[in-house]
């Protein structure tokens, strides 16, 4: 039995929600939110499917029906809109991010949280600030999106299944992130070689590699989506999904998604993506991979850029 809270009904939550429920990953799932007509409605809608799912009991409700909550997922805030940039939203979340922190806490105090909102590193950083909670249950969804486009663009760019793909996004989820591709391989092949390991294959019969326009696409997604159709929301959340199964289960899992830095790569006091090791007890571990020294300069960038940010706001 898995009980998963959600704050936000919004695009985002009830996608999750929704996911949740198909996959069976939750057993439980309580939707939460100041407009709680929205809630009702969804819950509705997602409940009148589960015959056809694994047994779900999912319902909107307030802060105290989070009690007992094996994760926590907050989504609430003001979502993103054409032109706009995550660090535009930073202290209107920020305020929204500090309002709800004492009210769910207060109910699922021995919850793993993940937070999806964005500027999500710095509302992940603000939920660490102000909760009180132990690090390790405090989880940015991050740049776990970044990395599924970037493997995605891959999988599409040699015709090769995402599951053979390994490559990541680090630092913000945002302008300053980037790919250190000394680490992108497909099954321990570096990414720039692989096309020259294959047999009987015409190289003509796949896209051309452009690291540029690789970074370029991972980068712009999120708001070419925005643009195209109004919001983002089955990629992220398929990942968040991904986040909670991971945390609901027995064996360790490495992810890149945003959490407190402690001292790795030199980086102190800011949350960023680099890899973790999630599982029953959270992000409680991360996986220090060799970096090259620009993309040491690249990940510490990042976080300056982020530390430049919290700054200027009230968290």
């Amino acid at each position: 039995m898995s009980k998963i809270s959600i704050i936000g009904t919004g695009c985002v939550g009830s996608t999750i929600a929704y996911t949740l429920a198909v996959t069976g990953v939750a057993s439980e799932i309580t939707m939460i939110d100041v407009n709680n007509d929205k809630a009702l409605g969804e819950a509705m809608d997602i409940r009148q499917g589960t015959p056809f799912c694994a047994p779900c009991s999912i319902y909107a409700g307030d802060y105290s029906d989070a009690k007992g909550s094996d994760i926590v997922i907050v989504t609430s805030g003001i979502a993103r809109s054409i032109g706009q940039s995550r660090l535009d939203l930073a202290q209107t979340n920020v305020n929204i991010t500090k309002s709800i922190i004492p009210q769910i806490t207060k109910y699922a105090p021995d919850a793993n949280y993940i937070v999806v909102s964005n500027p999500v590193d710095i509302l992940t950083y603000t939920f660490f600030k102000r909760s009180g909670l132990p690090e390790n249950r405090i989880i940015g969804s991050g740049t776990i999106l970044d990395t599924a486009r970037l493997r995605a663009r891959l999988s599409e760019c040699y015709q090769i299944n995402q599951k053979n793909v390994h490559a990541y996004v680090m630092g913000e989820h945002g302008d300053s992130s980037f790919i250190p591709w000394s680490l992108a391989n497909i099954s321990n092949v570096p990414v720039e070689n692989y096309l020259g390991t294959l047999s009987h294959v015409e190289e003509s019969n796949f896209g051309k590699f452009d690291k540029e326009e690789i970074e370029n696409y991972v980068k712009k997604s999120g708001a070419r989506v925005i643009a195209q159709k109004g919001a983002t929301f089955y990629a992220v959340s398929v990942s968040v999904c991904h986040i909670c199964k991971c945390l609901l289960g027995s064996i360790d899992t490495t992810m890149t998604v945003s959490t407190l830095m402690k001292g790795e790569y030199g980086i102190d006091d800011v949350c960023l993506s680099v890899l973790n090791v999630v599982g029953r007890y959270g992000a409680h571990g991360k996986v220090l991979m060799p970096l090259e020294d620009n993309e040491l300069k690249l990940l510490r960038k990042s976080a300056d850029s982020l530390k430049d940010v919290i700054k200027n706001l009230d968290i």
